[in-house]
């Protein structure tokens, strides 16, 4: 595709995105950290399908298919109890308690070493997810656009224009502004995919029954695994689902954020009850696309990727579907990537503004430009790890350093279980061990557990284990007074 299609596709997108935040930005802290609770359920509902699928899930699900047939299902169903806690448990607390960032439950149970130490943990794991999905962009659009023109560019080039274009739109309204601009990201994410879909089904002759049938019958679309060292088998997927989905949407202010701008509890509820049920069907979509990638490069002839997440990517970008599907399969990455990135970024300000920096002593008037001094300072940060992960110059490494910084849920999940279903408190002075210690531990069952458990493979539920270890260690050290 030219380089000058796709500086006209990003320039389009961004000025749809610039407008939206013209007409939705408003200059406060209110509107910046919780949309000054007037967002639309439906709104936000729809917003969160692109903000919950990442530029990574958006190319990597359909690939999954080849190895893994439709066994990420198993994990998409446990995603549904685990939106139930969120809804049922976790929202109303943030609303009874009327949060700004959700980890001030923990000052108020536990201390301020506890309170610290949760907003750090996050802010550690959104800096590193946040820079990933970015990094992965600013690799695109060096080589789509400069690479492709002849411009010999430094790297860190396309880092700074991809980081000022979030903090353009982003500025003003925060998260007021990202509500609305998650649906136009979300709404190209699907097109994408219908699109692709659509023209396969055109390639095969087949109507909307015939191609479910074709899926169906395939050996791509079995979905339930039930051997116990299987890495698919079921009962450890659809618990890990669940506990992901508690840890990565209850316990992370990047998610809640958005669930806390609604107008009330019972508007929330609904958007966090909708958007669950939307998502199996979005999933099943994906995995749906990934079946039929497989099925029509093994009848063109397509020689299967070695990296078979390069699949979807290949037959988009090479032009086997068409340019429309080239189209948009390029907004779709870009919507995919933008939509967590852009969250992220303001939910990291928000976290440091509260949190970090107790934004609430200062007197009005420097609130705002507090708030101000930190999105910019943010917005430096992921500059520099974005670079940082270009120096190192090791995929693998940087994939180990994104798969680390999902271990820090696991202490966000023992402290938060350990605070709603006990009612012992802590010494405060010492939880910042027992929340260091639980992640190594577990990494060390992790990389162990193949030889000392008979074969089993521990997978996504190591989340659950990091959570037990942290809700063990937060025993060892409770105080004699309770709640």
């Amino acid at each position: 595709m030219s380089p000058y299609v796709v500086i006209a596709l990003l320039a389009g997108y961004f000025g749809v995105l610039l407008l939206i935040s013209h007409f939705t930005g408003e200059d406060s802290n209110d509107a910046f950290f919780i949309g000054k609770r007037s967002s639309p359920w439906y709104v936000v509902a729809f917003g969160m399908i692109g903000a919950s699928l990442s530029g990574v899930t958006f190319i990597s699900v359909p690939g999954w298919v080849g190895d893994s047939q439709f066994s990420y299902m198993q994990m998409v169903l446990g995603y549904l109890p685990g939106y139930l806690v969120v809804a049922l448990v976790l929202m109303p607390l943030y609303y009874r308690l009327n949060l700004t960032s959700i980890y001030t439950y923990l000052r108020d149970r536990f201390g301020q070493n506890a309170y610290k130490a949760g907003a750090s943990f996050f802010l550690l794991s959104r800096v590193i997810g946040a820079s990933f999905r970015l990094y992965l962009v600013a690799i695109v659009l060096q080589y789509a656009v400069f690479e492709k023109m002849g411009f010999d560019v430094p790297f860190v080039v396309p880092v700074i224009i991809t980081i000022l274009l979030i903090w353009l739109y982003t500025r003003k309204g925060g998260i007021k502004t990202i509500i609305w601009t998650d649906t136009l990201q979300t709404t190209f994410m699907l097109l994408a995919v219908i699109v692709s879909i659509v023209m396969i089904a055109r390639y095969f002759g087949d109507g909307f029954g015939d191609l479910t049938n074709r899926i169906v019958e395939s050996d791509y679309s079995q979905v339930f695994f039930f051997e116990l060292n299987d890495s698919r088998n079921f009962f450890k997927n659809f618990l890990a689902g669940a506990f992901i989905t508690i840890v990565m949407t209850g316990l992370d202010q990047d998610m809640m954020q958005k669930n806390l701008s609604c107008k009330n509890i019972g508007e929330a509820k609904k958007n966090m009850l909708w958007f669950s049920v939307t998502l199996v069907f979005v999933n099943l979509l994906f995995l749906s696309l990934g079946a039929l990638l497989f099925m029509y490069a093994g009848d063109k002839g397509i020689t299967i990727p070695q990296q078979a997440d390069e699949l979807f990517p290949m037959i988009a970008m090479d032009g086997y579907l068409g340019y429309a599907v080239a189209l948009f399969f390029i907004l779709g990455l870009i919507a995919a990537a933008y939509s967590s990135a852009d969250s992220a970024l303001t939910a990291l300000t928000t976290s440091f503004c509260v949190d970090i920096l107790d934004i609430e002593k200062y007197a009005k008037p420097r609130r705002n430009n507090i708030r101000k001094q930190v999105h910019i300072g943010v917005s430096v940060v992921l500059v520099i790890v974005i670079v940082a992960f270009r120096a190192i110059n090791n995929e693998s490494v940087i994939s180990e350093l994104f798969t680390a910084a999902g271990f820090t849920y696991g202490p966000l999940l023992g402290l938060y279980a350990f605070g709603l279903f006990s009612k012992w408190r802590i010494k405060d002075r010492w939880v910042w061990p027992v929340l260091i210690a639980a992640p190594i531990l577990s990494y060390v069952i992790k990389a162990n557990a193949k030889n000392w458990f008979d074969g089993y493979e521990v997978g996504f539920e190591v989340v659950i284990i990091n959570g037990l270890l942290t809700f063990i260690g937060l025993m060892l050290i409770k105080s004699v007074k309770k709640n």
